[in-house]
């Protein structure tokens, strides 16, 4: 535990960041804390500014504009500075808004500021609610601190004894979720459990109820938590962060399809979060559903806008994503999606200064379009010669130039790429687990199926067409493997594993192929017509509904 500690930093000397679009915000601020003594005082019109600023300084307050109106700005902003350790634990962070609405304080409280002042601001009010935070600042320094420096035995010990001080009695909540995120960061979930049960009796805060249920899934307490989870689902107030809590469960039991499905009800529900849509991207790309990438990846452009995250690359990821989709679609359906990758290339190029920036992700993606239109060689002539890995490009640049790589032919630069991006991922964190089981579940794939989902479907044709029917089943399987949520796959794969039962009994192999495509077509409602012809096929290979059913029943269950 930690016996000495650095002095609070002296009121004077105190830095400060004011982030609003509005010039009088910034004229009654800033002239309220020179008032005070306070001369380090910056100011941003708008989050691109504040980020540049933050990369150059560590402010001890910042002032965010909270604009619901706005897309979020403010809730995008608030997460990106966090996420770049420009805001930790040692932050003062205030809320600033003319909205009072219930869905902003609900989530304002989720969120945990400092403090919330409502416009039109009050130099009084300032003044008064400065001066009562940098006094709470002082006599909270040394919790503040030891989180900071991830002391978390020490910080509850100083956290224990602030609840203690009647004078800081608004930020004993706060000092409460402090010690119960200790304790679960110290491992002892079932000191943490008792803690968050004891609270339950005293507060109804949402952080409270997935706190406990947290708990309880650390413990592999599974049907308590089963029972927490069905109630918090009914609850408005957290049924969102529920859905994040049993992805990150899931993503640890490596259940990632089970992830994908709670990722997928966090996001209808607060479609406007880029981090969460971050991680809806990432867990379609790993379970195959290209059709979930794409609309990940429109919605991150579509809110990004007006916020930090906004960038020619969130433009550029859409256009990748919409030919991931082309590769695993019939001729009339890429030609469509091909246009339009197109189209949006071509507005993205304009864009200032963008084509010089991005020329060689431009050639990449040019080279895939055209090995899609069958003009491989022509596509050789502009990757060819570019190399495997550059290191001052994103993993997403990378991951590019692999799929163009292995779209050629050209295997070992392909999976020299994967290996070099394996290397890069390091750490415990969802992005990084979910990020390097897809690097090695491409890396496996890639090695073993060499063509695109589409030159599968179109081998298989010909292959059937020649009643070459092993080299269609293959071709078939292995664009299944790809693409696992396409229904007329299986029941092409269904059909053409009936005419090899005619010649000779399918094997065991074979078989549980055949069980894994008709599960598929059990799943999700189909047409009549493939209903119909499923059925035939399944009764003719001797599969019954009731086994393919039974696969995906009780799925969601955590026990």
């Amino acid at each position: 535990m930690m016996d000495k500690f650095p002095p609070p930093t002296p009121k004077e000397e105190l830095s400060v960041l004011v982030i609003d679009n509005q010039g009088l915000v910034h004229d009654v601020i800033s002239s309220t804390l020179n008032a005070m003594g306070i001369k380090q005082v910056s100011s941003a019109l708008n989050a691109f500014h504040a980020i540049r600023l933050c990369e150059k300084k560590q402010y001890d307050f910042v002032l965010i504009a909270f604009n619901v109106s706005n897309d979020k700005d403010g809730f995008h902003l608030f997460e990106e500075l966090k996420h770049l350790n420009h805001i930790n634990d040692k932050t003062t962070v205030i809320f600033l808004s003319a909205e009072t609405s219930s869905e902003l304080v609900n989530c304002i409280v989720e969120l945990q500021p400092d403090d919330f002042w409502v416009k039109p601001l009050d130099r009084s009010r300032i003044e008064n609610r400065l001066n009562y935070l940098f006094s709470i600042r002082s006599k909270l320094h040394k919790v503040l601190h030891c989180m900071s420096e991830r002391d978390f035995a020490a910080a509850i010990y100083h956290a224990e004894r602030q609840l203690k001080d009647p004078s800081v009695a608004e930020y004993h909540p706060r000092m409460k979720r402090m010690i119960a995120e200790c304790l679960m960061q110290l491992r002892d979930y079932e000191t943490a459990e008792k803690y968050y049960r004891g609270l339950l009796g005293k507060m109804d805060h949402a952080w409270i109820h997935i706190g406990l249920a947290r708990a309880l899934l650390r413990q592999d307490k599974l049907e308590e938590a089963e029972t927490q989870v069905e109630d918090l689902l009914e609850r408005n107030d957290t049924r969102f962060l529920t859905y994040d809590l049993l992805a990150q469960y899931y993503i640890e039991k490596e259940k990632f399809d089970l992830a994908y499905e709670q990722m997928k009800q966090a996001s209808k529900l607060a479609p406007r979060n880029i981090e969460r849509n971050k991680k809806l991207w990432d867990l379609a790309r790993l379970n195959h559903d290209k059709h979930g990438q794409l609309e990940a990846v429109q919605n991150m452009a579509r809110f990004a806008k007006n916020s930090i995250h906004d960038s020619p690359e969130l433009a550029l990821n859409v256009i990748r994503a919409t030919i991931d989709l082309a590769t695993s679609l019939g001729n009339s359906e890429t030609d469509r999606l091909v246009k339009r990758a197109q189209a949006e290339l071509e507005e993205l190029k304009h864009r200032k200064g963008v084509e010089k920036q991005l020329s060689e992700q431009f050639d990449v993606i040019q080279a895939r379009v055209l090995c899609l239109q069958d003009k491989k060689k022509d596509a050789e002539k502009i990757i060819g010669d570019k190399k495997a890995v550059v290191e001052d490009q994103s993993m997403e640049d990378n991951l590019d130039k692999m799929k163009a790589f292995h779209e050629l032919g050209m295997r070992e630069h392909c999976l020299s790429i994967l290996e070099r991006l394996r290397l890069q991922i390091e750490g415990d964190s969802f992005s990084s687990q979910v990020v390097d089981e897809y690097l090695k579940q491409e890396s496996i794939e890639r090695k073993e199926i060499q063509f695109t989902t589409k030159e599968l479907k179109q081998m298989a044709t010909t292959n059937y067409k020649e009643n070459r029917l092993m080299p269609a089943y293959n071709n078939l399987k292995q664009a299944l493997t790809l693409s696992p949520q396409d229904k007329q796959l299986a029941l092409s794969l269904l059909k053409v594993l009936v005419q090899i039962n005619k010649k000779s009994d399918i094997s065991t192999e074979q078989m549980a192929t055949a069980q894994r495509a008709a599960s598929l077509l059990l799943s999700d409602p189909v047409s009549p017509t493939q209903k119909e012809k499923g059925e035939q096929y399944m009764q003719a290979l001797g599969l019954t509904l009731e086994a393919t059913n039974d696969e995906h029943s009780g799925a969601a269950k955590l026990v």
